[in-house]
This record gives C-alpha cells, sequence and structure tokens, in this order.
C-alpha cells in the first residue's frame, strides 16, 4: 500500500470515521381469512429479537419499526394468532400474514435460510443459522463449518486433535473470534477453543470477512466471527442432544431455560462428552485421535426492564487428552520407552453485559461488557513439557447516539484489555510477558437511504509493551438495486502472536524449537470487494456472490519448517500477502430443495530466510490453492424428513521441505495431492424430538504417513505435524435431539 493511498485513507477517515446503520422499516400486518378476504391485525405486537426496539400495527395493520444492522429476526405476535418470526434482510415494505391459533394445521413454510449474507451490512457478513447447523452434527463449533465455503477446518497434527481454520487463505489467528461481541478465541485459547463452544449452544454464527467493527477491537486482520448462543428468555425449556459415532465418541447436551417472571430469566448450558475407544486404523503405532473427556457448563441469568438491561454468567470448563504410542499409559510419562503426549485443560470464565434503553430514542444507547478469565493447560509430548497459563480481564464501553437523524449515527467508548501469560517448555526459555492495552474507538455511519451506506472507523490503543497504535477501517455498500449490492472495504489490524500455543501441534516432533529475535507484533493491510445478487432462474429464487480479498503483511511472525528438524519463529524479512478469490450460487430449484456450489482460490506466499540469509518468496505450507463446495438439501412436507449431502474437492498443497532420505513418506517432495471428502446426514423430525444418523469421509480418504518416523519417535526425524489431509477414515454417527418449547 502505497504512503500516498494511506494518507488519502487516513484523510477520509477523518472526514468521516464507523457504526451501525439504522432505517425506518415499514410493513403491514394481516389476517387472512376463510373467504380469501384478507383484514388489518389492529395493535398487532412488531418487535426485534433481542432488543426492545419495539412497535404495535395502527387500525391499518400498518407500522414503522426503526432498525439497525444489529436486528435481524423480526418477531410479529398477537393475541388469538400464532407468533411468527422473519428473518429481515432488506428495508423493504413487508406484508406478513398471521395464522389464528384455533386454525387447521396446514404446510409449514420455512422463511429462514441455511445460510443467508446481511443485506443491511456494510461488512461482507455470512449468517449461519440454526438449519445450516442442522445439516451436520456440529458437534461442536470446529464442525460447524462443515456447509461454509468460506471457512476451512482442519487437523494441525496426527496426534493432539487440535484444530484450526482458514479465512481469506491465512489460519484462524487472523481472525477475530467472539462469543456474543467477547474475544473468545484467542491467546492460549486458540490451541483447542473451536472444541470449548458445542453445537447444541450456537443460535446463530456470523462470519464478517475483511477487517471487521473496531468497535470489538484491534484484532480482526482477516475476518471477525461472532457467535450467538442460546438466549434463557428465547430458548427452548428444555433441550436435550445425545450423540454416539463409531470411533466411541459419544456426547451429551443439555440446555434448560426458565423465565422466571418477565423480567428475569435463566439459562444453563451442559455438555459432557468423552472417548476412550484407542484407534490404530493405518497401524503405524500411534493413536489416529488422542482419548479425551470433557466437562463443559455455562449458567447465565438476564434481567431487563424497559430501561435497563443485566446479564451476567460464568462458564467452567475441564478437559483431559492422552494420545501417542498405542500402548502408552498415563504413568510412563517421562519414559524414553513409549512415546506420549498429554494435555489437561482448566478454564473458568465470567461476563456480564449491561445496557441503557432509551424508549423514546431507539437509536440511543449505552453499554458496558466485562470479562475475566483464567486459562491453565499443562502438556506433555514425549520427553518435553509445556505449561501455559493466561489470566485476561476485558471491559468495553459503548455509546451510540445520532447526529441531526438516523441517517448519521455514530458510536464512542473505551476499552482495556490485560492479558498476562506464562509460558514454559522444555529446552526455551519461559516466555511470559503481561500486556496491558487501554483504547479509545469512534465510528460513523452515513446513510443514504436505499442506495449507499459509508462507514468509518478507527481506534487508538495504547500498548504498554509496543507504544500507541492506531487502527483505521472503512466499509462502503452501494445499492445499485433493490437486489444487487456491491461493499467495497480497506482496513488496519494488528496482534501479539502466541507462537507456541498457536502452532502447539507442530510441539509433536523432533524439531528443535528456535526463536531467532525478540517477536513484535503483527500488522497488516486488507482490501475487499464483493458483489451480491438475488435474482429468479426458471422463476425460482438463486443467488450468487463474489468476492475478493487482499491482506498485506507489514510484519509477520513467520514459521518456518523449511530446515530438517528445526522449527523457527521470526520477524518478517521481505513481502507476505494473501490474496482470496470466492464465487458461490445458492439455488432453490423446487420448494423445500437447495443446492449451493462454491469456488475458491487462493494465492498466499512469504518470504523465507534462507541459510545465507536471503529471502525465498514460497507459497504458504499446508494450504490447498483451491476448494470446491458442492451441498444439496432436501426435505419433505413438515420438515418430517431432511436430507443433506455436501462433496468438497481440496485441491494440491505445498509440504514443507525435507531431507531426501524421507521423501518417501509422500508421494512427491513438495507437493501434497489434492482429494475429496463426502459427508451426509439424514434426519426423521417427530413433534418433540429429532433423530439424525450420518456420516463424515464417506470415500474413506486418509493421508499415507501422517507421522514421519513414526518407528522411532524419540529419533532426530520423528514429526507428527507434516499433517495435510485426514487422518482417520469413515465415520458414521447416530444422534437424538428431544426439546420442551
Amino acid at each position: 500500500m502505497s504512503a500516498n493511498f494511506k494518507n488519502i485513507f487516513i484523510g477520509f477517515f477523518i472526514l468521516i470515521s464507523y457504526s451501525s446503520f439504522s432505517q425506518t422499516l415499514k410493513g403491514i400486518v394481516l389476517e387472512k381469512k376463510a373467504d380469501g378476504k384478507v383484514e388489518p391485525v389492529i395493535g398487532a405486537v412488531v418487535r426485534w429479537k433481542n432488543s426492545k426496539l419495539g412497535t404495535s400495527a395502527d387500525i391499518e395493520g400498518k407500522f414503522n419499526l426503526s432498525k439497525t444492522v444489529d436486528n435481524r429476526h423480526l418477531i410479529i405476535s398477537s393475541v388469538g394468532f400464532k407468533t411468527d418470526t422473519l428473518i429481515v434482510q432488506s428495508e423493504e415494505f413487508l406484508t406478513i400474514h398471521l395464522q389464528p391459533e384455533s386454525s387447521t394445521l396446514q404446510e409449514v413454510t420455512v422463511k429462514s435460510e441455511a445460510t443467508v449474507i446481511d443485506r443491511l451490512n456494510p461488512i461482507q457478513t455470512e449468517i449461519i443459522t440454526t438449519k445450516a447447523l442442522a445439516k451436520a452434527a456440529c458437534c461442536n463449533l470446529s464442525e460447524s463449518f462443515e456447509t461454509n465455503a468460506s471457512v476451512s477446518v482442519s487437523y494441525s497434527d496426527a496426534v493432539t486433535g487440535s484444530k484450526q481454520i482458514q479465512l481469506l487463505g491465512l489460519s484462524g489467528n487472523y481472525v477475530q473470534t467472539n462469543s456474543e461481541n467477547i474475544p473468545n478465541i484467542r491467546g492460549l485459547n486458540t490451541t483447542f477453543g473451536l472444541n470449548y463452544i458445542p453445537g447444541t449452544w450456537i443460535s446463530s454464527i456470523d462470519v464478517g470477512k475483511g477487517a471487521g467493527s473496531v468497535v470489538s477491537g484491534y484484532e480482526s486482520m482477516t475476518g471477525q466471527i461472532n457467535i450467538e448462543l442460546q438466549k434463557p428468555e428465547l430458548a427452548d425449556k428444555l433441550y436435550l442432544n445425545t450423540y454416539l459415532n463409531s470411533f466411541g465418541r459419544g456426547e451429551v447436551n443439555l440446555n434448560l431455560a426458565k423465565k422466571i417472571n418477565k423480567k428475569l430469566s435463566v439459562g444453563l448450558l451442559s455438555h459432557v462428552s468423552t472417548l476412550q475407544n484407542r484407534i490404530d486404523r493405518n497401524g503405524d503405532n500411534f493413536l489416529d485421535i488422542p482419548l479425551y473427556n470433557q466437562y463443559n457448563v455455562i449458567n447465565r441469568w438476564k434481567y431487563q426492564t424497559d430501561n435497563y438491561m443485566v446479564q451476567f454468567g460464568i462458564k467452567g470448563l475441564y478437559e483431559d487428552r492422552l494420545g501417542g504410542q498405542n500402548n502408552f499409559q498415563p504413568e510412563q510419562r517421562g519414559s524414553s520407552l513409549v512415546y506420549g503426549f498429554g494435555s489437561q485443560t482448566k478454564r473458568i470464565e465470567f461476563f456480564s453485559k449491561t445496557a441503557r434503553f432509551y424508549q423514546s430514542k431507539p437509536y440511543k444507547g449505552l453499554g458496558l461488557i466485562l470479562n475475566g478469565a483464567v486459562h491453565d493447560n499443562q502438556s506433555f509430548f514425549g520427553l518435553r513439557n509445556y505449561t501455559g497459563v493466561q489470566k485476561t480481564l476485558y471491559a468495553n464501553l459503548i455509546y451510540q447516539n445520532i447526529f441531526g437523524n438516523t441517517n448519521h449515527q455514530y458510536k464512542a467508548g473505551l476499552s482495556y484489555l490485560l492479558d498476562d501469560y506464562n509460558e514454559t517448555l522444555s529446552g526455551i526459555n519461559p516466555r511470559n510477558r503481561q500486556e496491558s492495552v487501554p483504547g479509545a474507538f469512534f465510528e460513523y455511519t452515513y446513510t443514504l437511504p436505499e442506495k449507499l451506506t459509508i462507514v468509518a472507523g478507527g481506534r487508538v490503543d495504547i500498548h504498554n509493551l509496543y507504544g500507541t497504535r492506531f487502527t483505521p477501517r472503512l466499509h462502503a455498500k452501494y445499492d445499485i438495486s433493490k437486489d444487487i449490492h456491491l461493499r467495497v472495504s480497506a482496513g488496519k489490524g494488528w496482534r501479539v502472536a502466541n507462537p507456541l500455543a498457536e502452532n502447539y501441534g507442530l510441539l509433536v516432533s523432533s524439531r528443535f524449537v528456535e526463536f531467532e529475535n525478540t517477536l513484535r507484533p503483527e500488522e497488516s493491510w486488507n482490501y475487499g470487494i464483493s458483489l451480491s445478487n438475488e435474482f429468479h432462474v426458471f422463476g425460482n429464487k438463486t443467488s450468487l456472490i463474489i468476492d475478493a480479498y487482499r491482506t498485506d503483511f507489514q510484519n509477520q511472525v513467520i514459521v518456518d519448517m523449511e530446515s530438517a528438524g528445526l522449527l523457527r519463529f521470526y520477524n518478517l524479512q521481505g513481502r507476505s500477502y494473501s490474496n482470496s478469490f470466492q464465487a458461490e450460487l445458492n439455488y432453490v430449484p423446487a420448494k423445500r430443495f437447495d443446492l449451493k456450489i462454491a469456488y475458491r482460490l487462493f494465492d498466499v506466499k512469504n518470504d523465507f530466510l534462507q541459510t545465507d540469509r536471503s529471502l525465498l518468496l514460497k507459497s504458504k505450507q499446508f494450504l490447498n490453492r483451491d476448494r470446491v463446495l458442492f451441498n444439496i438439501g432436501y426435505a419433505l412436507p413438515y420438515d418430517k424428513w431432511k436430507f443433506d449431502l455436501t462433496w468438497q474437492w481440496n485441491g494440491a498443497r505445498r509440504i514443507p521441505a525435507m531431507p531426501q532420505h524421507i521423501e518417501s513418506y509422500f508421494k512427491a517432495s513438495a507437493t501434497a495431492p489434492g482429494y475429496s471428502n463426502i459427508n451426509a446426514q439424514i434426519t426423521r423430525t417427530f413433534l418433540k424430538w429429532d433423530v439424525y444418523l450420518g456420516g463424515e469421509n464417506l470415500n474413506n480418504f486418509t493421508q499415507a504417513n501422517p507421522i514421519i518416523a513414526s518407528d522411532d519417535p524419540f529419533g532426530r526425524h520423528f514429526d507428527a505435524g507434516m499433517t495435510w489431509g485426514p487422518v482417520i477414515g469413515r465415520m458414521v454417527y447416530i444422534g437424538m435431539r428431544y426439546k420442551i418449547k
């Protein structure tokens, strides 16, 4: 990015600086009589889910309701009628027909889609709904993207079972992952954090591409993912899910919710899972997946009046893992006769949210988010021991209002982040640090109704170790027509890396870990453009989304595996960039029948430091250059039977250089082959419960020899971190969901 362009961008930011888009939604609520006539439903209550914004229909059934980008689910209710919920994606006039409570059962029209683009948000945001999550078992967050084209999930190694996501061709470390707008999967929690949010706890997932909102912080470099959990005032009174697969993994999830009175509600989300079956299908004398036990619980409370809302809760987690050679037992830890892996994680977390509402001014509000967490992990990899403890305190104060009218909105606030890290790994010096980061932010939105939205924002953060840093971001959405939307974005992000936790799986090897210099914060600029279009083919709903993004790093912590026996971390010296292109087509050829096909292409490279200190530009290791995803879903009337099939093609990828005498572990010394993956699920729905049967990796593809020198785990060539494909083959599962509304 040239200095002139940066100056222009920052100058433009000063003139218009980012917030949440707001306008008025209009519609009418009607009742269709038996004779075909329609009448207005006078006094029908129309309100946004999880918001105090609401109104009632007038004597003609019409209503006007203020809307922001955070408002998507519209709830319509009236005495004597069935309550209805709509997903509102645009500002078009709504005609809503309510069904009388006493009417006979008719076929249900499912209004929500599996995946939708937030049409009002200037940031390219994909919403994964519960319908999409139900297309697969989705036992945890890492398994919630199987039908999503934008996010990829893979195992980081062949022993620990840790997983990592990729967005825009870069690892999930560069994605700010929040849980209900609270930073969650970061720091030491990146290792197994994707496994620590059960799928049954999730109500929706927002996937934003490009630099995200500065309200949430400075760490969003390639995207921002926000997970919304089940709310106590809206969730089913009881939700029970059980799961068992052919590997022996079993899970029980129990969600409870109760409205104590009109103002107070309480919820309990609980999860227990285990795997105690030793599996070694490839015969390399190592467990293909680790044994584990996990216990996970959240207790949350919410109190809300017309003017105030307070919610708070506590989370607790315990997990232990055991892997390595088939006959390894915990009491053999530290032995040089048998290789073992073990991990124990304890995490406790407290959160609270307080909001002040202004009923006469729904665009105005004041909110405070508080969060504290203690994360403790104790691990061993053969003779190598690791300890990681992180203590975090987070606070975010947000005020929002308007300049004159809702065409000019702003958010301003203060934030504070305290991270205390203590990490030790056998053979290297302790990596301890304390980060204290107070910050301030401002966002402004200009809206030209039904045509243009420009959102600009920035924040200033004062880091006790790395000084004062300014983070500007800009997003714009232009409505070419009511169905065609063009978005552009540009923004900066930065973060402090945690190399050991973020590359945990690479520690299962005999590589010597080397930090070449004092690591600096990672910094990047991200630019993007996207076009979304909704139209009809043969009278059936169709949507096309095309996007392209580029990320340029000013500094990056390079993970260098190019030298045999070494794992090096050093600051970027030269170039590092990522180019991403994606096209996705969604088509509904018939009622209850949906198709998705997507293609994604990556060009991701960075300079590596050679032994003579020269630089060599190479493609990112283990990243497939292209990917194809195809998903088909069909449901019988009333959703009695649902069928889903997903096929993925993952293209070839570069693997790090290896000594010549062990290249035989791969079909090619520099490239891993492409492969297909097929998943499917069948669901039978009853009045209060569902039964589902499915399979993953049904074509049974596995990587040959995922562990290098598995016959000599204490030798100098042992390496379980060269994983690029599935380690374990076909898996079949069965499960049950039971609910009381």
